[in-house]
């Protein structure tokens, strides 16, 4: 099969011995992965044999180029000095997260960065960075999980509704969600996205085109959930015709499922061979643009987001019609993603890894913990942090460190304390496991405006 094909293989036809390799072991896993090996190695010896004839070709003109006009990928030096950043709550956060932003903002392409009061130490950038760059996307500075983020619904249902029901809201929980890598629902939803072009266009997009069709209305692991509970609207814009006042509400926190991983993965590749780095930083390899890799992973990187929102769209609605109601109230809101934004009048592509959104008057949503309301907000558009908040209350310990320091009667009974159900959830995402919210919200008091509070009810997680 083509993915056996090496380099050797190559060498053996007679490519020479430098980067073009690379080149076109990427070209063969976008466009030829899952061909027969010989058939493979015939047409790649027919543009190594005749390499002008390709200059043109929709599949191996970068080969051809490459063949005619030989480039070695050079390794890429930091800069000695790093782009202007600021950091919010320095003192909450730990040095290996600042160690990440640093190192991050010594790259030729960086122009500005923050690091937010809920960061920790992640894969390239760490979780809670922000970094503006020049016409590059660091497809590690998005994340594995592209497109993950918040939705909320609010439905016209008093708080008191909970009273009675909750046997109810369980299983309506328990019977329209599903989590992992495997569980997926029995009546599968159509939905608009799955006809859009970069599915037809894109090979690697076409052929994880029925996974996504599968994953549709699914959630992942770790920290993903599904939850019911109380939101207090303590301010309300005019455009939302709700009054202030406690409603049930549902929320939930997950991405765009095996789409996305498969995306993060060949792009972070691609990019690791095009752009090779110092060992340290060598997750933080950038695409140009204004290159084939570029445009393609940032049309990728946006289907995955709209993928992310496809799939709360039919949680909601799936519960939602399970409760017998609509909802009066969605916000919603990405948390690791890339967006073209101008910074400081120079248009950049701004990379939030694990970071709210919060240009001026924009709406998003905070979590806290199982234990810890969540919180509404509006951004305030704040220029220092790149116009961006936490995405959550941030993690102060390891999985690993949950897992030896809690036991799950131990975290059952801190659930039962603070009046929440759980089901499903690993030890290793125990309450405790999380910074104060409040702290970290007070931190960012010149970042977001609060406009309400979520309380969680009955939680929903894998496992």
């Amino acid at each position: 099969m083509g993915s056996k094909l090496s380099g050797k293989d190559l060498i053996k036809i007679g490519f020479p011995q430098h980067n073009i390799i690379q080149v076109a072991l990427g070209l063969i896993t976008r466009y030829r992965k899952g061909e027969k090996k010989e058939n493979i190695l015939m047409e790649v010896k027919t543009v190594l044999e005749a390499p002008e004839k390709f200059r043109t070709d929709a599949i191996w003109a970068k080969l051809a180029e490459g063949l005619i006009q030989p480039v070695e990928a050079r390794m890429r030096q930091l800069n000695k000095q790093m782009a202007p950043f600021t950091i919010f709550g320095e003192n909450e956060i730990d040095e290996q997260a600042k160690k990440q932003l640093y190192d991050a903002l010594k790259l030729p392409i960086a122009y500005r960065g923050a690091l937010m009061p809920d960061a920790h130490m992640g894969y390239g950038l760490p979780i809670g960075g922000v970094l503006a760059t020049d016409n590059a996307v660091i497809p590690y500075g998005v994340g594995v999980d592209i497109g993950c983020r918040m939705s909320l619904s609010i439905f016209d249902l008093p708080a008191s509704y909970f009273k009675g029901r909750e046997f109810q809201l369980r299983n309506i929980l328990k019977d329209n969600t599903k989590f992992g890598m495997y569980d997926t629902h029995r009546e599968k939803q159509d939905h608009a996205i799955f006809s859009r072009c970069e599915f037809k266009d894109i090979p690697l997009l076409k052929s994880l085109l029925d996974k996504a069709y599968k994953q549709l209305g699914t959630s992942g692991g770790g920290n993903h959930f599904v939850e019911f509970g109380v939101v207090e609207l303590h301010a309300v814009r005019p455009d939302w015709g709700v009054a202030p006042g406690t409603y049930l509400a549902i929320l939930s926190h997950s991405g765009s499922r095996g789409l996305g991983a498969n995306i993060a993965k060949q792009y972070t590749d691609l990019a690791a061979k095009q752009c090779p780095l110092p060992r340290p930083v060598q997750h933080l390899a950038w695409l140009d643009l204004d290159s084939q890799e570029g445009q393609e992973y940032w049309l990728a990187m946006n289907l995955a987001g709209d993928y992310a929102r496809a799939c709360h769209e039919d949680i909601h609605r799936r519960l939602a019609k399970a409760l017998g109601e609509r909802p009066v109230l969605t916000i919603d809101n990405h948390h690791n993603f890339a967006w073209k934004e101008t910074v400081d009048g120079k248009e950049c592509i701004v990379h939030r890894k694990g970071a709210t959104p919060a240009g001026q008057g924009v709406l998003g949503i905070i979590p806290g913990s199982m234990t810890a309301p969540g919180f509404i907000v509006e951004g305030r558009g704040n220029s220092l942090s790149l116009q961006s908040a936490s995405y959550g209350a941030g993690r102060m310990m390891s999985r690993a460190a949950c897992k030896s320091s809690f036991t799950k009667s131990a975290m059952l009974k801190e659930l039962e304390k603070h009046d929440v159900e759980l089901i499903g959830g690993a030890l290793d995402e125990a309450p405790h496991a999380y910074k104060d919210i409040h702290r970290v919200m007070s931190l960012q008091q010149e970042l977001v405006n609060v406009l309400g509070t979520f309380r969680p009810k009955i939680v929903r997680m894998d496992k």
